[in-house]
């Protein structure tokens, strides 16, 4: 695995400097069927009492959801209201990329070569392209279209790069003040460090040519470059101008560069909040860059799930869009549907851990969630939201919370996790089992 740069690795909307560290083992993931069974109401009254007393006069302001180990409400907090989820959307886009590319996906970066000696450059997102990358790639289109020593005679090195065009650099609703900053860096499919250095590269495509003609140059070749919208049907240099995820069978690829494996990105994603990964996944599994596209056939696959969707609205894969929209229930049901994924083990791994990993490296390091809270964590003005998968002694718990306008949201976050540790047994699960037939 390469290392991930520490200046890609800001975290998006939680900041952070750390690069990704080494997956850590989750607990064995316990195989279930089912639905979650959330329209029986909460069945743990003392779990039910401490959520409502965590957070007092200010409950219009939270979304709070704890399931058990069988998709159990164990309580319950205006689960089934729609909020700002800020980065907790990564735990949807990263399921869903988990799911349809698998553990082992890597994101490429191609050099090809055509029918009619045009070179071409195409690209799936890799977040960690660097520059000594791209200068490899200008080093193979050297030797395949021009001269290492200066000539009259020399022709120039002709390189078709494509491009996502201008207008889907940034999703349109992302605040204009957030794409400066690195956080809010353009996604395009050719990014060089994620298209941030201290803030967010304004204009990823010329520092891409930049960078390209600079190498050439100084092996004294020469380049004409071409840089296309990626969906243009409009070429000088290439015959098949449309280029998707498989190469025409008359093309050639030159030379590749790989990105981390998916169990990589996914920890780059939650652990670290990164942003652009996050965006790259959600389009790579949709197999669309079309933003709207991508985050109908996301909405659709979290559908399918069996997830809870009223309210639901997905506008983005890293959650800087305020108009997307979560519910605690959805969130939760979906935590706890994972676990029963066979990859699920890869989707609890990428998460911050209490104390330890991430934007929880600094959390709960003194309680007892230390090493037994697995989450994600989410920041903008006036939302805080955490989730992830709680151990307690009777199994894990699947807890989910989102405030929009709380005024101390990491006391009632802490207050509430330490609480369904506590109780993680509820005298009325007793019933429930007897009337299903169930024993310990």
């Amino acid at each position: 695995m390469r290392r991930f740069t520490a200046l890609v690795l800001l975290s998006s909307l939680n900041v952070t400097g750390a690069v990704a560290q080494p997956l850590l083992a989750p607990p064995p993931v316990q195989q279930r069927q089912g639905r979650a069974l959330l329209g029986m109401g909460p069945l743990c009254p003392a779990l039910q009492r401490s959520v409502e007393a965590s957070v007092g006069s200010e409950s219009r302001a939270w979304s709070i959801s704890v399931l058990d180990d069988r998709g159990q409400a164990l309580a319950d907090l205006n689960g089934g209201l729609a909020r700002i989820p800020a980065s907790n959307q990564k735990l949807v886009s990263t399921a869903f990329a988990l799911d349809r590319l698998g553990p082992d996906f890597r994101l490429r970066t191609e050099l090809l070569r055509h029918p009619n000696g045009t070179l071409e450059l195409v690209g799936e997102g890799d977040p960690d392209l660097s520059v000594a990358e791209v200068q490899r790639i200008a080093m193979v289109a050297l030797g395949q279209g021009g001269s290492r020593r200066p000539s009259a005679s020399t022709q120039p090195v002709k390189l078709v790069v494509r491009e996502e065009p201008r207008q889907r650099w940034w999703p349109s609703d992302w605040h204009p003040a957030d794409r400066s900053y690195a956080y809010g860096a353009p996604i395009t499919r050719l990014a060089l460090t994620s298209n941030a250095l201290y803030m967010a590269v304004m204009n990823p495509a010329a520092r891409l040519q930049q960078v390209l003609d600079l190498a050439i140059r100084r092996q004294g070749g020469q380049v004409q470059l071409e840089l296309l919208d990626h969906d243009s049907v409009e070429d000088s240099f290439v015959e098949d101008s449309v280029f998707e995820k498989s190469v025409d069978e008359k093309s050639v690829v030159l030379h590749r560069e790989e990105s981390a494996p998916m169990h990589a990105l996914l920890s780059l994603a939650n652990t670290e909040s990164h942003n652009f990964t996050a965006e790259v996944l959600m389009r790579e599994a949709a197999n669309s860059w079309d933003l709207g596209q991508a985050s109908l056939i996301t909405t659709r696959w979290l559908q399918a799930q069996g997830v809870p969707m009223a309210g639901v609205r997905i506008r983005d894969g890293s959650g800087l869009s305020r108009g997307n929209r979560l519910t605690t229930r959805a969130i939760s049901t979906l935590l706890w549907r994972m676990a029963q994924h066979p990859l699920g083990s890869y989707y609890q791994a990428s998460m911050a851990i209490a104390g330890q990993r991430g934007t929880l490296r600094k959390r709960f390091g003194s309680t007892t969630l230390y090493g037994r809270f697995w989450g994600k964590t989410g920041t903008l003005s006036g939302v805080r939201s955490i989730s992830g998968v709680l151990e307690t002694q009777h199994g894990p718990r699947y807890v989910s919370m989102i405030s929009n306008g709380g005024s101390a949201p990491f006391a009632v976050m802490g207050d509430v996790l330490l609480a369904s540790q506590r109780i993680s047994r509820c005298p009325s699960w007793n019933g429930i089992e007897r009337m299903n037939g169930v024993r310990d």
